[in-house]
């Protein structure tokens, strides 16, 4: 590497250096190139329902009864008493039907019970169609198998649906209203279950820049939201979102059973995004007179038996699951108890109060600390796995406007043993312990406040809260998951949270020096690097990027590593499980993939709510499929000058992220020693010149009929770290000088393609080789 003049700059602290061997080829074949990790990848969204969905649990709505046997005796009466109750208003409503009285004309908001009994006796009553829908005796008896016939008409079923809904809550109403409650229920704990008002939308995709909608004799949906006891019992408008307990879908045909459960999935993850205090949820489906519950878990969706509506079981078994619904603890229907909504907050804004817990080993002593937050400035933005959310609190609800403390909420499956022990908690303590106060990097990696299981209050036991004890009674096949909460210092805010590209330049910056750094000292690497893996925060030059989230991080050789469910910045050699051992370039690949996605969709959330367009971008495919075929558009995106410079960077806005971009993929993929990121065949290496690198490359396994060039890349680590450290040291210097000038970087806005700017090759050319402020040279 040509040697650079550092004349008139400010250099970041110098990293631990590395190993510094010549590279020995014998060690591709060794352990710590040889390392296996597990993960459960979907290649759609539609399939991982599939995979995960586990059906005719009988279980499934036991999940909804109360602990203890006096509240569950209770729960059983009331079931009996509306299902008792429901067949002698069937029974008049038969009977006035025969009389030729018809309760059409009045309207199901009526609150009529003569209404809604009419309207349960005519979905019971309904039958299925034969395909034909021919009316002569021909076809009499001809269609007794179910796929042989065509469902009732979503939207005329859906209303039925709802009615069935507000007989059960009248009745809960009428039990307190009329003094008849047990001392054992407090109306302030229980709720009525009422249908919102049902539409013939389709929940929006979050893969999708727009809403479909759905011919309504097919598809029919509403939400069951939680109401006050002795309140209206009507079908309602839209509560706060935080009150909805979950979806219900309506079909038509047989075939669209399965199309039914993936949009109560979809509904349910935006139910997850935007609940901020939910562990798992609740589901229903319809089709014709069968109705099923769901149960959406962290690993695992759970579908009921089917409840026959035709018949007096299937309906007392519907009645009782929205009974005890209605009278269960919170926690029951999925919610956590430890998050609370206040709605009338000092200053009329809505907050969030959230306990994290302290424990010793065997649960029995807890010291609690409540948080305030107005800021989830990271939701659970998946169906499955860790739930992860971010919340930026203070331990006063009067200072929540500058919130202290980062919350990082999550349902982990790592963990040593203690109690208040995690993964990241280990790390961290680690790396404090090895950069103490006196090491110039100490200050790069979060500040562990505390961390710990979130601890449930059942009755008089505090009880950790796990997959174990939420879902007892289910079966599953997953790893046990342990609700966990860490909390660190947030003395800055996320780079998702910034409005300036060099701001995020010096946070990569030090990013990568803090992984370096990890590295040389403590052999740990990182390996899950995202915008939310970065803080940045204030410092003597101005300001500084902090290293976190540490739930995925190992120390390098370990046998099992475990990969995070986002692939969008992992990276190629960790997303194909190749057997390639995990190195920091993994590490520095993800920033560098950050950097990319940074460049070209925007830094700030508001910039990214506006490219919609950006769905159809080549980056996008990223984070689209199984990780195996992300793996490999990431390789033909990496293979050449020419495919990067087309399929990326010319998409990318012209800014310091873009400059950066560039410069670390010629680091990254262009070393000299290597020979980029396409798999080679016998026919091709026969015509690479360069001795040294077919030696090399024939030194590889051969893999389907191919030799992966990127397995060369580990024994070049010392120089591509060092060059990539020079690099990001070169980037930071020009953009703190530009913060310091007051010269924000404004990239436009984003629009379907981004000006590319000029080409790769071009920008090539341009690079100084030395001098002072002058691009290192690669």
């Amino acid at each position: 590497m040509a040697p650079r003049s550092r004349e008139d700059e400010t250099e970041l602290p110098s990293s631990p250096t590395l190993a510094d061997t010549k590279p020995d080829y014998s060690l591709l074949a060794g352990e710590d190139f040889s390392l296996k990790y597990t993960t459960i990848r979907g290649s759609n969204f539609n399939g991982l329902i599939q995979r995960i969905l586990r059906r005719d649990c009988g279980a499934v709505c036991k999940l909804a009864t109360s602990r203890t046997p006096e509240l569950r005796k209770v729960a059983g009466r009331i079931g009996n008493m509306i299902a008792a109750d429901m067949e002698a208003h069937l029974l008049r409503a038969a009977r006035a039907k025969g009389r030729g009285n018809s309760s059409r004309n009045k309207g199901r908001n009526s609150g009529s019970m003569y209404t809604w009994a009419s309207d349960i006796l005519e979905w019971t009553e309904s039958q299925p169609l034969p395909l034909n829908n021919e009316s002569d005796d021909s076809n009499e008896g001809q269609y007794s198998d179910d796929s042989e016939l065509l469902g009732l008409d979503a939207d005329y079923v859906a209303p039925f649906f709802e009615s069935f809904m507000l007989f059960v809550a009248h009745h809960i109403n009428e039990y307190f209203v009329c003094d008849r409650a047990s001392e054992l229920l407090d109306p302030e704990d229980c709720r009525l279950i009422l249908p919102i008002a049902h539409n013939n939308r389709e929940a929006e995709d979050s893969d999708a820049s727009s809403v479909a909608y759905v011919n309504p004799a097919d598809f029919a949906a509403f939400e069951c939201g939680m109401f006050p006891i002795g309140g209206s019992v009507e079908r309602q408008a839209a509560p706060a979102p935080h009150l909805v307990v979950g979806g219900a879908e309506v079909v038509r045909h047989r075939s669209d059973c399965n199309e039914a459960e993936q949009r109560l999935a979809k509904k349910t993850k935006a139910l997850f995004f935007n609940q901020h205090n939910r562990r798992f949820a609740w589901g229903l489906t319809a089709r014709s007179c069968t109705v099923r519950a769901y149960v959406f878990g962290m690993d695992n969706i759970w579908a009921s038996t089917d409840m026959d509506i035709a018949s007096a079981e299937g309906r007392q078994a519907l009645a009782s699951l929205l009974v005890d619904w209605s009278l269960c603890p919170v926690d029951r229907l999925g919610f956590d108890p430890s998050i609370r909504y206040v709605l009338d907050g000092d200053n009329g804004h809505p907050y969030l109060e959230i306990d994290v817990y302290e424990v010793d080993e065997n649960m029995s002593h807890a010291r609690k600390r409540t948080y305030y937050s107005q800021r989830c400035i990271g939701a659970a933005d998946r169906l499955t796995g860790r739930r992860t959310r971010y919340f930026a609190a203070s331990t006063d609800p009067k200072s929540m406007g500058e919130p202290a403390f980062l919350i990082k909420d999550v349902w982990s499956t790592s963990g040593s043993g203690s109690a208040n022990d995690t993964r990241e908690s280990s790390v961290l303590n680690i790396l404090h312990a090895e950069f103490d106060g006196s090491s110039e990097f100490s200050n790069n990696f979060a500040q562990l406040v505390s961390a710990g299981p979130v601890s449930i209050r059942q009755g008089d036991a505090l009880v950790a809260d796990t997959t174990d004890t939420a879902f007892a009674g289910l079966p599953s096949t997953s790893r046990t998951r342990q609700h966990r909460r860490t909390v660190t210092k947030l003395e800055g805010s996320l780079i998702s949270e910034v409005d300036d590209e060099n701001q995020v330049v010096v946070a990569i910056a030090d990013a990568m020096t803090a992984l370096t750094a990890a590295y040389a000292k403590c052999k740990i690497l990182h390996g899950n690097i995202s915008d939310r893996a970065i803080l940045l925060q204030k410092a003597a030059d101005g300001i500084k990027g902090v290293l976190a989230d540490f739930d995925y991080a190992f120390i390098f050789g370990s046998s099992a590593v475990e990969t995070p469910e986002s692939m969008l910045f992992q990276s190629i050699l960790s997303l194909e499980n190749s057997g390639t051992g995990r190195s920091p370039l993994d590490d520095a690949e993800s920033l560098f993939y950050l950097a990319c996605n940074l460049a070209t969709f925007g830094i700030s959330r508001a910039d990214r709510a506006e490219f919609v367009a950006g769905r159809r971008l080549p980056i996008s495919s990223w984070n689209k499929g199984a990780a195996e075929d992300i793996a490999s558009i990431k390789r033909f995106h990496m293979s050449t000058v020419g495919s990067f410079d087309e399929e990326i960077q010319a998409r990318m806005r012209d800014g310091p992220l873009r400059n950066l971009a560039l410069d670390m993929y010629r680091a990254l993929f262009r070393h000299p020693g290597t020979f980029g990121t396409r798999r080679i065949t016998n026919a091709e290496l026969e015509e690479i010149r360069d001795d040294d690198i077919a030696v090399a490359l024939r030194a590889l396994p051969v893999i389907d009929g191919r030799r992966d060039p990127l397995a060369l890349r580990n024994l070049f680590m010392d120089e591509i770290i060092r060059n990539l450290l020079d690099i990001l040291a070169w980037h930071r210097n020009r953009a703190l000088a530009a913060l310091h000038a007051g010269v924000a970087s404004t990239a436009p806005k984003p629009t379907t393609r981004p000006s590319a700017g000029p080409s790769l090759k071009h920008y090539r050319d341009e690079v100084p080789l030395a001098g002072p402020s002058k691009r290192p040279h690669q």
